[in-house]
């Protein structure tokens, strides 16, 4: 999750006036409060500075454990020969060639753009034809 500057500014500014009213109970004289709340306002942004830009890596490492992963197929003829469930074959074996194509650079890790400029169609005919690839899957799981 990002960094939420004004979320943690507010919680900085309750636990300093919680703080500051602790220090004039016991007494503290305001100069010593005032650069108390100067120094710890420096260390609010230091540390803010910081955070907002740390960078979340999860996604990137998820992106690149996925793109080390190989696929226990190399063609689409192996990946049709490995499927043993005979209701999602016989889904399969009903797409045209292209589709099946798409769908197996798909699962290889190409993108929508690497998939158009491989197999010539428009970035937009290849997500078109991967949407209807997804419906008719997704009545096969859902039954």
């Amino acid at each position: 999750m990002a960094y939420n500057k004004a979320r943690a500014e507010k919680k900085w500014l309750k636990w300093k006036e919680a703080e500051e009213k602790k220090l004039r109970e016991l007494g503290v004289d305001e100069e010593t409060i005032q650069r108390l709340h100067t120094y710890d306002w420096a260390e609010f942004n230091r540390e803010r500075r910081y955070l907002q830009r740390q960078v979340e890596w999860s996604p990137y490492v998820d992106m690149i454990s996925a793109q080390d992963l190989e696929l226990p197929v190399e063609d689409v003829e192996s990946l049709m020969d490995s499927i043993e469930d005979m209701e999602l074959l016989r889904i399969l074996s009903k797409e045209d060639k292209l589709t099946i194509q798409i769908a197996f650079l798909k699962m290889s890790g190409y993108n929508g753009y690497e998939i158009a400029e491989k197999t010539g169609l428009t970035q937009k005919a290849v997500n078109l034809r991967m949407v209807r690839l997804r419906k008719k899957l997704k009545k096969f799981f859902e039954a």
